[in-house]
């Protein structure tokens, strides 16, 4: 700038083999007629009136790169999770983000997308993926690609940029309708040197990707021959201003966005705001762990600046690329410090040594990409399987679903069948999906996609700590924590000051008298051998599945084998078929012949070997055994599991 009266930027660009400096001199005059950031923009020139942060860039000619294919790029559930090292070697970052950009390329028609969401959850090697990625994308000729300041968006964040943010809507940091997401996370797993890093995709309504573009993808590594990408790019500065601009090519640029704002729009429209920060300054305390992972940030900006917490309700909530040295996974045992300060033991049951009336009201924790969480009461654990059938009974306290009611739920199958009980009761539809939330993504965009069924509003979960509703299409940890925080609320309705609040266990426990308790367990057999793995399933499916179950015999007398089935599924929405989801024993217990079940599964969310989960459930009536801890009232099960 010169003075008030001129605006001169000088751009470096090549073209060939010669290489040019511009100088564009624009009169004051000009300025104030011209269309805001109409300057220059083939060379990547901006106006400062809309407040965008002029970055002279050098825009330097797109490069093909010639490469083979590299074993192993198969994603899982939830994207493609390896060892950072593993990510780290030549080539494989960008082989699989141009196989992923072909892919999308073919899902959207043959036409290249325009705007694209590349960010992550803060982990070792978030930044350095993110410039790759970018370059990438600009080469391919993805016009405008949105990273959101600091490089740091947790997964729910991601998935209501894609479906909130538009062109008219976008405001000065960013243009276009985002066509998908590149998010960068491998979700609980630990970060850091030697540790985890992954990559998945969101489609265009904010969705993870279906099996038909995995399989594309997975398929495409398998015959890439070459990538493109951007020679000699300059670095994007993730902590630049919101606003900032950096023009890659002449026609792709990068643009730094707000991180927060279309998430808290997406909240704002499920929740009271007003009704929550009134019950947040009437008692009500909450301790937060955002187990330095992408949420804490967002745990922040709504329970502290918009709620009016106080800042001593978060713990761990800085992100940090290798979480503080923790696995970033909201359960009993790897949120211990959240489970010691709620009063809780490693399995879940009440330390009695703790005055509960001492403890906050209530406990929650998110995992590091922000999608997954923990609720616990003081000196009361609740698990995920009742977290999920508990909001559905309480919909009428939260906005979101009091107008309407639920036009649908879903469960993954390995969860318990505490949700299929309420929504019976409920008249509520209610599905069993297979593990992954890209299945329960069909059900809530049946009309949305595929002018089928409307299920929404819906309501979904895993038990695997993920749950979530249609507000957008990933499970989100904070959601359940403010669904958690109105259910609290409305219970308080009516309770006089001085008089205790209703808390957790109260809440619960009036729960399970009216529809019994599932009794529920998880374990987990870590970093397998993959054949052995696989050697153990096929023992399973063998001598249980395709034998005679009549021919079975029981090791307890009141454990009775029923049967043995493989869990398969036919989304409703598409027609899809999914098959080999798991193994489901089935047992009935004693002279009432309640139901029980043991699953096994493996899990396709490890970075390497295999993991074997073992899913104990047995449902109780009776009301004076539902104070039981969940492991002594599933021992017995277990044990006869195991022995078959």
């Amino acid at each position: 700038s010169v003075g008030n009266n001129k605006v001169i930027h000088s751009i470096l660009f090549s073209e060939g083999s010669m290489k040019f400096n511009v100088a564009v001199v624009l009169a004051a005059a000009a300025l104030a007629a011209a269309p805001t950031d109409a300057f220059a923009r083939p060379f990547g020139v901006f106006s400062t009136r809309s407040g965008l942060k002029m970055s002279a860039t050098t825009t330097d000619e797109v490069v093909v790169i010639p490469t083979t294919p590299i074993e192993g790029m198969r994603p899982g559930t939830s994207g493609l999770r390896k060892k950072v090292e593993v990510w780290q070697e030549k080539h494989y970052v960008e082989n699989f983000i141009q196989s992923l950009i072909d892919t999308a390329v073919d899902s959207n028609g043959g036409k290249m997308l325009d705007t694209i969401v590349v960010a992550g959850d803060g982990r070792y090697y978030n930044d350095e993926a993110i410039q790759t990625i970018s370059n990438i994308c600009a080469a391919n000729g993805i016009a405008n690609i949105w990273i959101p300041q600091g490089g740091i968006m947790s997964t729910p964040a991601v998935s209501a940029v894609i479906r909130r943010r538009t062109e008219s809507g976008g405001g000065e940091d960013g243009e276009g309708i985002a066509q998908g997401g590149i998010v960068l996370t491998a979700s609980h797993n630990p970060g850091g040197p030697g540790e985890d890093f992954g990559i998945k995709y969101n489609e265009g309504l904010g969705q993870p990707a279906d099996e038909k573009f995995t399989d594309t993808l997975y398929q495409k590594t398998l015959e890439i021959a070459s990538y493109k990408t951007v020679a000699d790019s300059p670095d994007i500065d993730l902590n630049a201003p919101v606003g900032t601009k950096y023009q890659l090519t002449p026609t792709s640029a990068v643009t730094i966005i707000d991180p927060f704002q279309n998430y808290l729009d997406a909240l704002k429209s499920c929740f009271d705001f007003d009704q929550l920060r009134k019950f947040g300054s009437s008692g009500f305390s909450i301790l937060f762990d955002g187990m330095h992972g992408a949420g804490g940030q967002f745990a922040k900006r709504v329970l502290v600046e918009e709620l009016g917490l106080p800042e001593s309700s978060l713990m761990r909530c800085n992100p940090l690329p290798d979480f503080g040295k923790c696995h970033p996974d909201p359960n009993l045992t790897y949120a211990s410090e959240l489970v010691k300060k709620m009063g809780l033991k490693s399995d879940g049951s009440a330390d009695a040594s703790t005055d509960a009336s001492t403890l906050p009201m209530l406990g929650a924790a998110n995992d590091g990409d922000g999608d997954r969480n923990l609720i616990a009461g003081a000196g009361f654990f609740v698990t995920p399987s009742d977290s999920m059938a508990l909001i559905c009974d309480n919909y009428e306290a939260i906005p979101q679903f009091a107008a309407t009611g639920l036009n649908g739920v879903a469960r993954s199958m390995p969860s318990s069948a505490a949700l299929d009980v309420v929504a019976e009761a409920r008249n509520i539809p209610c599905f069993v999906t297979p593990t992954g939330w890209k299945f329960f993504g069909n059900l809530m965009s049946s009309k949305e996609s595929f002018d089928g069924k409307d299920y929404t509003p819906f309501i979904c979960g895993e038990e695997s700590f993920g749950t979530g509703s249609d507000h957008v299409r990933e499970k989100d940890g904070l959601w359940a924590v403010l669904a958690w925080m109105s259910i609290l609320s409305k219970a308080n309705e009516g309770v006089s000051e001085g008089e205790a609040l209703v808390g957790v266990e109260e809440i619960v426990t009036k729960h399970w008298a009216k529809y019994g308790r599932h009794f529920y367990c998880r374990y987990d057999y870590e970093g397998v051998d993959s054949d052995a793995a696989n050697q153990v399933m096929d023992i399973i499916r063998d001598n249980l599945v395709n034998g005679d179950a009549s021919s079975v015999e029981s090791g307890d007398a009141d454990i009775k084998f029923v049967d043995a089935v493989e869990f398969g599924y036919t989304d409703p929405v598409d027609g899809s078929e999914t098959s080999k989801q798991g193994l489901i024993l089935n047992f009935e217990l004693g002279p009432s012949g309640d139901p029980a079940r043991v699953v096994f599964r493996l899990s396709g969310t490890g970075s390497a070997g295999a993991t074997i989960r073992m899913y104990l459930e047995q449902y109780e009536k009776d009301t004076s055994k539902h104070g039981i801890s969940a492991p002594v009232a599933l021992k017995d099960l277990a044990d006869e599991a195991l022995r078959l």
